[in-house]
C-alpha cells in the first residue's frame, strides 16, 4: 500500500514587487523548494498562486482619489446610498473612504447581527432578549447603541459603526431589507460580495433610479489607476494609507504561462491556478472567510469540475461488510475502479464534497499559506488526484 494522501506544501518566495517577472519567480521558487526538500514535482501536482503578488507583480493600484472620481463620474452631486458593505478594515475601509469623498453625501445601510460573511457585533441571543425582529426592525446608530449598548467586532474589538462614520463622515441606519435605504435616496451602491445582483435586482424593483455593484467601480483605469474589468473593487485589500491593492488582471494568461515554463524546465505536467480567499467557515465566530468574489479566478484545465468520488465508509460497512484484511482492501480498489463516471444522485457518493474543484483547492491553499507571516504565497498540492486504488 502507498501510504502518502494528499501533501500540501507551503513555498516561500522572495518580496514580491511591481514590474516583477512572477511567472519565472514562481517557477524557480517550486523548482528550488524541490531540490532542497527532497521531493519531486510530478505530473498533476498543482501548483497555486495567491492573487495578492500577481496584483502586486501587475502594479494593480489605486488610490483613494481615483475611486471618488470614478464614483463621482457615475453619480455626480447626489446623496448615494451604500448598501450591505463587509465591517473590515483590510478589505473595504479605503473603498468607503473613496466612495464618500466622491458623493455630495453617504449614507452607510449597515445589515445586524452580522455582515455577510459573518463579522457580527450582536447575538441572536441579545437580539431576542431585547424583542428585535431583524427581518422588520429598522435603528439609526443611536438607536442601535442604545439597543444593544456594546457593539464591538467579536474578534477584533472593533466598533465598525463608529470607525466606518470616523474615516467617511457617513450617516448610518441599521436594517435588514436593501430597499430600507430608497427611504433615503434613489442613488445605490450594493457593496455586498456574492449576493450583490440579488440585491441589485430588489433595488431597481423598489424603484432606485441607479444602483451599481462594486465591481463596477475601478473597472476601467482612472488617470493611470489599476483596474479590474469583470470585479472592479471586488476583491481588493488595503495598501497603504492612501490606496488599494486590487484583483489581479490577466490571471488565465498567467497560470497557463507558469504552467508551460514547468513544463520546459520540468518535463511535468502541473495544474496550475490562482487562488484568493478559501471558502470555510469559523465555527466559533461564524465567520464565512470568502470575501474576494470567487475562490480562484483563473485555473488550467486540468482543474475544472468537481470531484467524482465514492464515500469508502459507505462502501465499507455496507457492500464490504463481510470481508476484511487484504481482501476488504482489494475489494475496495475494485469499487473505486469500477465507480460509474457520473455519481451525482448515487447513494455511494453521498456525504462527499460537493464543490468546484477549484474551491476546494483554494480553501486548501489559503490555509496553507495563511495571511501573515508564513512567506508562503505559493502552495504545491501534490497527490490530490490519487485515490485509494492508485
Amino acid at each position: 500500500m502507498d501510504y502518502q494522501g494528499t501533501i500540501s506544501r507551503g513555498v516561500r518566495a522572495p518580496i514580491i514587487r511591481q514590474g516583477d517577472d512572477l511567472v519565472t519567480i514562481a517557477c524557480d521558487c517550486v523548482i528550488n523548494a524541490s531540490k532542497t526538500g527532497g521531493w519531486p514535482i510530478q505530473d498533476h501536482d498543482v501548483y497555486c498562486i495567491t492573487e495578492a503578488v500577481l496584483g502586486r507583480a501587475q502594479g494593480n493600484y489605486a488610490t483613494i482619489d481615483q475611486i471618488a472620481k470614478d464614483v463621482n463620474s457615475i453619480f455626480g452631486d447626489e446623496t448615494v446610498g451604500l448598501v450591505f458593505p463587509i465591517f473590515s478594515r483590510n478589505r473595504f475601509s479605503q473603498v468607503l473612504a473613496g466612495i464618500a469623498k466622491g458623493v455630495k453625501k453617504l449614507i452607510v445601510q449597515l445589515s445586524y447581527p452580522s455582515d455577510e460573511v459573518g463579522n457580527s457585533f450582536v447575538t441572536y441571543e441579545k437580539m431576542m432578549e431585547k424583542g428585535v425582529n431583524p427581518y422588520t426592525d429598522v435603528f439609526t446608530d443611536q438607536q442601535f447603541y442604545q439597543t444593544f449598548g456594546d457593539v464591538k467586532h467579536t474578534f477584533t474589538g472593533v466598533d465598525y459603526i463608529d470607525y466606518y462614520k470616523s474615516i467617511s463622515g457617513c450617516e448610518i441606519i441599521l436594517a435588514n431589507n436593501p430597499c430600507e435605504i430608497l427611504n433615503h435616496t434613489k442613488y445605490v451602491i450594493a457593496a455586498d460580495i456574492h449576493t450583490r445582483f440579488r440585491t441589485q435586482k430588489m433595488l431597481q424593483l423598489g424603484g432606485a433610479e441607479k444602483v451599481i455593484t462594486l465591481d463596477n467601480i475601478l473597472c476601467k483605469s482612472v488617470d493611470g489607476s489599476g483596474y479590474n474589468e469583470q470585479y472592479g473593487v471586488l476583491g481588493s485589500n488595503l495598501a497603504t494609507a492612501n490606496s488599494v491593492k486590487l484583483f489581479p488582471r490577466d490571471a488565465q494568461k498567467f497560470v497557463q504561462a507558469v504552467q508551460q515554463q514547468l513544463l520546459q524546465r520540468t518535463g511535468k505536467l502541473v495544474e496550475v491556478m490562482v487562488y484568493g480567499d478559501g471558502a470555510f467557515k469559523d465555527p466559533v465566530g461564524g465567520i464565512w472567510e470568502l470575501a474576494d468574489p470567487v475562490c480562484s479566478p483563473a485555473f488550467t484545465a486540468g482543474l475544472s469540475g468537481t470531484p467524482n468520488e465514492i464515500k469508502l465508509k459507505y462502501v465499507a460497512d455496507n457492500d464490504l461488510r463481510d470481508l476484511t484484511g487484504e481482501e476488504a482492501i482489494a475489494a475496495m480498489k475494485q469499487a473505486i475502479l469500477n465507480k460509474e463516471s457520473n455519481l451525482v444522485g448515487n447513494i455511494k457518493s453521498q456525504g462527499t464534497t460537493p464543490r468546484r474543484l477549484t474551491d476546494l483547492l483554494a480553501s486548501l491553499a489559503d490555509l496553507t499559506s495563511g495571511s501573515g507571516d508564513k512567506g508562503t504565497p505559493f502552495v504545491l498540492v501534490q497527490n490530490y488526484f490519487k485515490n485509494y486504488a492508485m
